[in-house]
Parts: structure tokens; C-alpha cells; sequence
């Protein structure tokens, strides 16, 4: 009996150890429950604590709330943790959650639908821009070691009976707390609930497995996308006698507000300044991400009726252009064209393949090189040539421009946006505008050399891009709750000598608001197409062009009397 008496620690040491290597499956889904929500949520609590500061009055909620968390994430588990799937499950989303976790905390960016689209969409040169020292770290302690630990611990299961009522009673019993915590403090969660629901979308991991689910529900494979022609009346019209040569950039992650021809201090468009074009300083995006943007603004469809599985079965601008006898031709330095390009002659400018100006990465100027000879190839017809820049692409801005377009300094040449000074940032950014200006400076050289077309050039950026006002960065927020600096966008046209416009008019009207639901109808006009499709009350243009046919009209009449 002594025996067994002096033995009696060590084997209560030993249990404890095997306690810990050995627990129920709830209990192990309990336990991840609570490291997610207090390791994997510091954007959601930074962001909830800025609206509830921690106080007396608010502490209780706050308190609820982390609760609330918890117990979400127990049912979530609960429901899809089986005994062949709980481990796999549960460090795949330890392992993502960690890196969700870093990009909503250094970025504060929402992980909500578009932005797993963009994350489906992006290509690997993009991926390895977003790669930091930093995010390891998250990967390391908040993905790796964690798993590693489930990977260890052996779980011990009831009987299949057992276990089914065990987890149904754990549901029912987190869904009854859950609703005690809402109805014990209705006040809270009613304005919570009503008014913030950007604080909500930084849930984690709850809000990117809800809108992973649905992104894969709404992109299931139905078979061949069946696309609706629209504009089959499309036709040059009759009173055309011109060749029309237009190009349409699409700019990439540009502000409106970094631009000194709307007034930026910076003097980040000194060749644009020199020539004749006009600004359209009230332009404003279909989305904040090139993936909504994008196929937005070539679409018939405006941002309010606008969702991409309309887009994705419906003709966009080009291909009406292209019914039109158009010749189109689309260049790429982006990550692709987001669907729009699929039935339109397409190449691929973002490798030496076909861009001759490379260095650390294919430059946008590069899209222009033998874009003469295509021009010349082409002995009837009008032509449209869209080019899709890199641009302003963060976080690496520096990449986007050579280093002789390093006007600014000093430059943050870091991808933790965070670490670099707000003028360092500034400066960073506007050098890449620079570029930008230099780039459409040529594009206008380009078309000047062709003078026996009607010539024209429309950049518009696809969306804008954030800095760290209000601890935001890059892109992608929903626009419903999107900065202006994600939203407002530069849009600039140039018009050769030959286009028959009314250009004092034309530079009054420009100062009207516009938005991507412009462009559709915009492009209509400048190509002079006729369709049933156009809206004359769309068309930027057509108030300017009117008057100048009403002056040349004037004009001939005077000249015969």
C-alpha cells in the first residue's frame, strides 16, 4: 500500500500528460474555437474596440461578443468535423486563418467575395509581391505550430450514436448561449448588428469560409458558358467617312486626388500637362478590385444592375464593336483581362515572350512597341486598341516604374507597407504615376504619327487604391463601405486635330461627374457605331459632338447663302 501510496503523484503527473495528448473531439474543437478567436482576430477587435472603446459601459458586450465568437465557431465545427475530417479540417483553416489573419492585420482588408475572387484570379508574380518575412512569422506561430500540435494529439471518439447526439446537444446548447447573450443585451447587438457591418466582415474565420462557400457555389462548373449576343444591329454608321484609330488604356490602381491635373501638389504629369487633353476630374469606379472592375466597365449592364455572372453571360462593348466590322485588339500587361478579351484578338505583354522592354518586370511602354505595324496591317476598317497596364499594382510600387523615373525620394521599397514612413509611401506611389504619364505621353506620340484616322486616346483607371489613411491599404474593400481613394479615379482623353469636336464644351462638361457606367456608350460614339443599345445620354462626348455638328451645319448653310 505504501507502494502505491509514493507512486500515486507520478501516475496523476503521467494522466495529466496523457490528458493532454489524449481529448474528445469537441473538446479539441473547443479549444481551436478559442485560439482563433484570440489569435486570429486582432483586425476584428482593433476595428470593434475603435467604434465600442473598451469602457465600463462597453466591456460587457465586448466581453458577450468574444463569446458569441467562440461559440460560432464551435457550431461551424461541430457540424463539419467528423472522425476522418477533423483534423484535416481543422489545420487547413488554422493554416489559412494565419494568413488571413496577417493580411487583415497589416492591410485591413476584408476577405469577403470579390477578394476571393481576386485571390482565385491572381497570378504568381502578384503572389510573390505579397510575400513578407512578416507573414511567415503569422504562418509559423498562428498556422504551423498550432497544427503541429492537433497533428499530435490523439482524439478520442464515442461510438457513432454517442458522438452525433454528444455534437447535436453542443450545437443546440452554443445556439441557446448565443441567443442569450443577443436577447440579454438586444441594444448592443441591434446597433451592431444594423450599423457595422464592415466589423463584422473581419471575423475570422468565420466570414472567408462563408464567402469561399459561396464563391465556389456561384463558379461550380454548369458546363459551356452560353454568352447572349446583344447589338446585333451594330453597324458603322452612315454618315462615317472617317478611319477611326482609338485607344482605350486601362490604367491600373491610380487615384484621381495623385494626379496634378486635378490639382495634386506633386508634379506627377508634366508631359500630359502639354498637351491639349481633357480631364474628367469627377470619375468614379464600378468596383475597388480589378476583378469587379474590369468586366463592370465594358459591360452594357451599370454598377448597381452589375453582378459577374450577368457579365459572364452577356456580349460586353468589344464584342459589339467587333459585330460592328471593328478592328480590336487587346494587350496585356495586367494579370489578364478578366473574361472581357475571350472572343477578341489577345496577347500577352507581361513576359519577354512579346515585351522587349523589360527589366526587373515587362514595362507598360513595352505594349507599344510594333504597334505601328498591327496599325498598318489593317487597310479598311476602323481600330480600337485597349491596353491593360501594371501600372500602379502594389504593395511592390517600386517595380512598376524604372529607376529614372525615381523622382521622388525617398522611396519605401518594402512590401510591409506599414513599416514605411507616409512619405516614403507618398513618394513611392507618385513615381509610379509618373511613369504613368510618361507611358500615355508616348501613347499620344503614337497616334499623332497617324493623322490620316480620327484619333483618340481614353484612359480611365480600373479602381483606386489606399495608403494608409484610416490604416487601409491597397484595394478590394466592399464598395459600400469603400474610401473615396478606392473609388475616385483619373480619366483623361486626348483627341487628334481630325476629331470633329466642340473641345471648349467638351472641357466644361468634362467637370460633370462620369462614372464606369459611361464607358459603354462613350465607346459607341467615339467608334461612330449605330445600335439600338446606345444611350445618347451616356455618351460623355455626345453634348460636344452635337455642337460642333450643329456649327458645321451653321457653317455650310452660311457659306451657300
Amino acid at each position: 500500500m505504501r507502494k502505491n501510496s509514493r507512486n500515486t503523484p507520478e501516475r496523476e503527473i503521467t494522466a495529466d500528460l496523457r490528458n493532454i495528448r489524449e481529448m474528445s473531439s469537441l473538446r479539441l474543437i473547443f479549444l481551436t474555437a478559442i485560439f482563433f478567436t484570440l489569435f486570429d482576430n486582432f483586425a476584428f477587435f482593433r476595428s470593434l474596440t475603435a467604434t465600442y472603446p473598451v469602457s465600463p459601459g462597453n466591456i460587457p458586450f465586448l466581453i458577450s461578443l468574444v463569446t458569441f465568437l467562440v461559440f460560432l465557431i464551435v457550431i461551424l465545427f461541430s457540424l463539419f468535423c467528423f472522425r476522418y475530417t477533423t483534423k484535416p479540417i481543422l489545420i487547413t483553416v488554422l493554416i489559412i486563418s494565419s494568413i488571413a489573419a496577417y493580411y487583415m492585420d497589416t492591410y485591413n482588408i476584408v476577405i469577403d467575395s470579390t477578394m476571393i475572387q481576386n485571390i482565385m484570379e491572381t497570378d504568381t508574380g502578384e503572389v510573390r509581391d505579397l510575400l513578407t518575412a512578416r507573414m511567415f512569422l503569422y504562418l509559423f506561430f498562428a498556422g504551423i505550430l498550432p497544427s503541429i500540435i492537433i497533428y499530435k494529439i490523439k482524439i478520442r471518439y464515442k461510438p457513432l450514436i454517442k458522438e452525433l447526439l454528444t455534437k447535436l446537444i453542443v450545437v443546440i446548447t452554443s445556439i441557446l448561449i448565443i441567443l442569450v447573450l443577443v436577447l440579454s443585451m438586444s441594444d448592443f447587438y441591434t446597433s451592431f448588428i444594423r450599423a457595422h457591418q464592415k466589423i463584422r466582415r473581419y471575423t475570422n474565420p468565420v466570414t472567408y469560409i462563408y464567402y469561399t462557400g459561396r464563391y465556389i457555389s456561384e463558379n461550380m462548373d454548369k458546363g459551356e458558358v452560353q454568352v447572349n449576343p446583344i447589338g446585333t444591329d451594330a453597324k458603322i454608321s452612315e454618315t462615317d467617312n472617317d478611319r477611326e484609330l482609338v485607344i482605350l488604356v486601362v490604367g491600373e490602381a491610380a487615384r484621381a486626388d495623385r494626379f496634378s491635373l486635378n490639382g495634386y501638389h506633386k508634379e506627377t504629369n508634366p508631359l500630359l500637362e502639354k498637351e491639349d487633353v481633357i480631364n474628367f476630374p469627377d470619375m468614379h469606379s464600378c468596383g475597388t478590385s480589378t476583378a469587379v472592375s474590369v468586366p463592370c466597365m465594358f459591360s452594357i449592364f451599370k454598377r448597381a444592375e452589375y453582378s459577374e455572372n450577368r457579365a459572364k453571360h452577356t456580349y460586353n462593348i468589344l464584342d459589339v464593336l467587333q459585330k460592328a466590322g471593328v478592328n480590336i485588339l487587346w494587350r496585356e500587361n495586367n494579370s489578364s483581362s478578366k473574361g472581357v478579351a475571350d472572343r477578341i484578338p489577345f496577347e500577352n505583354y507581361k513576359t519577354p515572350e512579346n515585351n522587349t522592354v523589360c527589366d526587373v518586370e515587362c514595362r507598360d511602354e513595352g505594349m507599344l512597341v510594333g504597334l505601328q505595324e498591327y496599325i498598318n496591317s489593317k487597310k479598311t476598317g476602323d481600330i480600337l486598341i485597349v491596353l491593360h497596364q501594371r501600372g500602379n499594382h502594389g504593395p511592390l510600387y517600386y517595380k512598376r516604374y524604372p529607376q529614372s523615373f525615381e523622382k521622388f525620394k525617398p522611396a519605401c521599397r518594402s512590401n510591409e507597407l506599414q513599416e514605411c514612413t507616409r512619405e516614403e509611401l507618398d513618394n513611392v506611389y507618385d513615381n509610379a504615376i509618373l511613369y504613368t504619364d510618361y507611358f500615355l505621353s508616348k501613347v499620344i506620340a503614337l497616334l499623332k504619327q497617324n493623322s490620316q484616322f480620327e484619333t483618340a486616346m481614353f484612359y480611365v483607371s480600373d479602381h483606386g487604391e489606399s495608403l494608409g489613411e484610416n490604416n487601409l491599404y491597397l484595394h478590394g474593400i466592399p464598395y459600400f463601405m469603400a474610401p473615396e481613394t478606392q473609388t475616385h479615379i483619373p480619366a483623361i482623353m486626348w483627341l487628334g486635330q481630325n476629331f470633329e469636336i466642340n473641345r471648349e464644351i467638351l472641357k466644361k462638361i468634362a467637370k460633370e461627374g462620369y462614372s464606369h457606367d459611361n464607358l459603354f456608350h462613350t465607346l459607341l460614339g467615339l467608334m461612330e457605331v449605330d445600335t439600338s443599345l446606345y444611350d445618347k445620354n451616356m455618351d460623355m462626348l455626345k453634348p460636344a459632338k452635337d455642337i460642333s455638328l450643329a456649327e458645321e451645319s451653321g457653317s455650310l448653310k452660311n457659306n451657300e447663302e
